[in-house]
């Protein structure tokens, strides 16, 4: 899971916004949102749904196992 903090910092700064607001949405502290952004923490599965949707890109993409980030719908 070495990609996911790297995809997650990049996707949220190509969506132009900011960890804080991402920590509010997921409802977690700034610094619990830092975790994952820095690989010291990854989140459960509800709020790996919610990243996953807030961005609109596959958990799968963000979990570094395709590079195709979104799903066939």
């Amino acid at each position: 899971m070495e990609k996911f903090p790297r995809r997650l910092k990049a996707i949220r700064v190509e969506n132009g916004k900011k960890q804080h607001e991402i920590a509010v949405h997921l409802g977690l502290s700034d610094g619990g949102y830092q975790c994952y952004e820095q690989g010291r923490g990854y989140p459960d599965v509800p709020r790996l749904y919610a990243l996953a949707e807030y961005f609109d890109v596959s958990i799968d993409y963000l979990l570094g196992r395709t590079d195709k980030r979104q799903v066939n719908r």
